[in-house]
């Protein structure tokens, strides 16, 4: 079985799109590991504010298997998503780390790069995986969220309502 470990986003009713994206996620790939919701400023572009956080599951599906069920579960959220890289999602799903694959292959980059340039994706990894390595660079995520420094991205905890 593989840890696979997926960044979670939405600004766009983003309490119901996490929800019933995280019902789907489990319908799919079983129970996950959650870690803490985080609120923060949209990153790239004007907008709402987002909703993030990361949950870890384990699978025996391949690494393409696991992705293309992610962009089954961003369409039916959001059906036309092939807008600019950084605007307004209503469910973003973004593959982290699949066990510790490294791949540059266009369209499979992992682990992905936002893990280091990211808070809000580096905390809540750091929070469910913190003693898991890094596959390239080998320091644990805690270690690394640990020495991220000063962020520009204020990162308040969520509890969502209901």
């Amino acid at each position: 079985m593989a840890q696979v470990y997926i960044g979670i986003g939405s600004n766009i009713e983003p309490e119901l799109h996490i929800r019933a994206g995280l019902a789907e996620l489990r319908r799919r790939f079983g129970p996950l590991t959650l870690s803490t919701i985080y609120a923060n400023p949209a990153v790239g572009f004007i907008g709402a504010d987002f909703l993030n956080l990361v949950a870890g599951f384990e699978t025996d599906l391949s690494v393409h298997a696991v992705v293309a069920r992610l962009r089954e579960i961003e369409a039916a959220h959001q059906p036309m998503s092939d807008g600019p890289k950084f605007a307004s999602r209503a469910l973003d799903l973004d593959l982290l780390l699949y066990d510790d694959l490294v791949s540059q292959e266009r369209g499979l980059r992992i682990p992905r790069a936002g893990i280091l340039r990211y808070a809000f994706v580096l905390k809540p990894l750091a929070e469910i995986a913190g003693g898991r390595r890094h596959p390239v660079l080998g320091r644990t995520f805690a270690e690394l969220w640990a020495a991220f420094g000063p962020s520009p991205e204020t990162l308040t905890p969520v509890v969502l309502s209901g």
